[in-house]
Order: structure tokens, then C-alpha cells, then sequence
């Protein structure tokens, strides 16, 4: 049988109370009454009771992350550094997938009766009304790769999806591709529609250059290689932006199928920077997203509403910048120099 806070109790000489203000965080007690406590329970081999330490201070120090691509390989080192980040901190989070979810007030109630005390949104698909749903039902929220706004109505921290899409375009245009294609993820997905907007502003600005589009049905390694089959009946671009890394591989999987070469015969770009753009066999130039700072971020700022929950909204956005690897040709700066 599990030890109790009653054997402690009688281990260390104190009182239940003590033993149990000891492991409340926050909670006063004196530094020699700590000792006691923490020599017994050690001898003892008492661990608390997460679930009942939440009776007692109302708050159970459960975040709820919630995300809805489990398809994307990047969510792996997402998730990974949310856990542990959320962990190290003394909070416990509770993975939650929102695959074809719609509505966000099923998200609330279900979060709600757990009594998670926060919400992270872990997500650059879902509308911010998502995240505004669980601010509405006043839990503190943080929409991380969330629609950067001048206003938010919630705490976002994520990357500049519009200046993203103008960095793809100018890369493409000084590498001198004169037909160029936009092949974006979800086209209802706001991380697609401002990348989107970004790339064609920029491209608006050279008239000898001529842009298709299309949208995949995800991010996701088989939507892009789809695409792209659906593509290579046609006329191809002489290079593209894809506007995920997941989907660049998935298009590069399709070219190299049909017997061409990358960026032999079509140019790639992408976006993230996941591990897998680097590998050798992929090889991919993409855009880097700072997933580590805006992780860490995120989880300062919940930690923060925790103590603070009325705290005014924020957005902070993280530079982005090129990765230069092997699927577009040179820059022709650099051929000329």
C-alpha cells in the first residue's frame, strides 16, 4: 500500500497540515519544518498525491495542448518540447487532438471538465476563433503558430506567415525563375491563405514572371506528393514554394518518381526547417521557423496567466530566415561573382 500524509505526519513529528502545506507550492512554511517533512516522506518513500494537492488549492496545474495535425512530423519535436518545457515547471500537460474539429465550444467543454487551469492552441491552421473560445470561457490561453494581428484578442507567438511568403518569392526571383507556382497546404488554413497573400504581393512587383497556384488537402507528405501527380499533367513551374516542408517532400517523392530531377528540372522551397529537410537524401533549402523560441515562449506567457490571467494580449512574432540547401539553383548574384 501507498504511504500516507498521516505516516509522514507521525514520521516527522508534525502535523497533517504541515505535512501537506510542505508539498503546496507557495504554501508557507518554515525552512527546519521543511526538513522534517522531506526527511520523513524520503524515508518513508511518500510521493503527493497530484490529483488530491488540486483539492486543496483549486488549481490543477493540468495545460491542456491542443493541436490538429498529428500528420505533420514536425509536431513530434512541437510536442516534444511542449511536454517537457511544460514539465520542467511543474505543470502537467494534457495532449489534445483536434483532427476535424470545428466547432470550438466542444474544445471548451471538454477541456473544462478536466479544470485544466490553461490552454495552449499548438496549431497555424486553426482559426483564432478557436482561441478566443477558451479566453471567452476565461481560461488563460496562448495561441502558439497562431494568425499574427496588430490587435490580438489572445497571446500569440508564432512567425510572420505574410513576410514568409515574400521571402520565398524574392528567393525565387533572384535565382532567376522566370514561371514560378505556389503550392500551398489547406487552402481555409490561415498559415496558408497569408503565405499566400505574401508570395503574390511580392511576385505583383515583377511583371516578367508568371505564378500558378494550387492548395493541397493537408500538410501532410501525401497531399503534396498528390498534388504534385495531379501537376505533372499539366505544364510544370520552373520552381515552386510550398509552403511546408511535409509537403515539399511529398512533391519532391512525385518529381522524382516521373523520372525528373530537383532542382535539375523543378526548383523546391519550403517552410519549418524540420530535421527531415536536412537529411541527406532530401537535401531541402527551406525557411526556417524558430520553433524552439516560440515554444518557450508560449510556455513562459501561460506560466505567466497563471498568476495573472487578466494579462492584455500580446503578439510576438520571431524572425524567420533561408536555409540554403540543394533544391533550388544558385542565386545568380553568386554565379556572377
Amino acid at each position: 500500500m501507498s504511504v500516507t500524509l498521516k505516516e509522514v505526519a507521525e514520521r516527522a513529528g508534525v502535523s497533517r497540515s504541515a505535512v501537506s502545506r510542505t508539498f503546496t507550492r507557495g504554501a508557507s512554511v518554515s525552512d527546519s519544518m521543511r526538513l522534517k517533512v522531506e526527511k520523513a516522506a524520503a524515508d518513508l518513500g511518500y510521493a503527493p498525491n497530484a490529483l488530491a494537492s488540486s483539492l486543496t488549492t483549486g488549481r490543477t496545474r493540468l495545460i491542456g495542448l491542443v493541436s490538429n495535425n498529428f500528420h505533420n512530423p514536425i509536431f513530434l519535436e512541437v510536442f516534444d518540447l511542449f511536454t517537457r518545457g511544460l514539465q520542467d515547471r511543474g505543470l502537467r500537460p494534457l495532449l489534445v487532438n483536434l483532427t476535424d474539429e470545428t466547432d470550438p465550444a466542444n474544445s471548451v467543454k471538454m477541456l473544462q471538465q478536466y479544470s485544466v487551469d490553461g490552454v495552449v492552441v499548438a496549431s497555424s491552421t486553426l482559426t483564432p476563433a478557436f482561441s478566443q473560445a477558451f479566453r471567452d470561457a476565461q481560461i488563460p490561453v496562448v495561441h502558439s503558430f497562431g494568425r499574427h494581428s496588430s490587435t490580438p484578442q489572445v497571446h500569440v507567438v508564432g512567425i510572420d506567415n505574410v513576410e514568409c511568403g515574400r521571402m520565398a518569392a524574392r528567393e525565387l526571383a533572384a535565382r532567376g525563375y522566370t514561371s514560378v507556382g505556389f503550392l500551398g497546404g489547406p487552402e481555409a488554413a490561415t498559415s496558408t491563405q497569408d503565405r499566400h497573400q505574401g508570395f503574390m504581393s511580392e511576385l505583383a512587383q515583377h511583371a516578367d514572371i508568371t505564378v500558378s497556384c494550387s492548395f493541397a488537402s493537408a500538410y501532410s507528405f501525401e497531399a503534396g506528393r498528390l498534388e504534385m501527380q495531379r501537376l505533372l499533367q499539366q505544364d510544370l513551374a520552373q520552381a515552386y514554394f510550398c509552403g511546408d516542408d511535409v509537403l515539399s517532400i511529398g512533391v519532391l517523392s512525385a518529381i522524382q518518381d516521373a523520372g525528373m530531377q530537383v532542382p535539375g528540372n523543378v526548383g523546391l522551397i519550403g517552410l519549418n526547417d524540420m530535421e527531415m529537410a536536412g537529411w541527406q537524401n532530401i537535401n531541402l533549402t527551406t525557411i526556417h521557423q524558430p520553433v524552439k523560441q516560440i515554444i518557450s515562449s508560449s510556455i513562459e506567457l501561460i506560466v505567466a496567466m497563471l498568476d495573472e490571467p487578466d494579462r492584455y494580449p500580446e503578439a510576438r512574432l520571431f524572425p524567420s530566415k533561408v536555409i540554403e540547401r540543394g533544391t533550388l539553383k544558385p542565386r545568380l548574384d553568386s554565379v556572377s561573382t
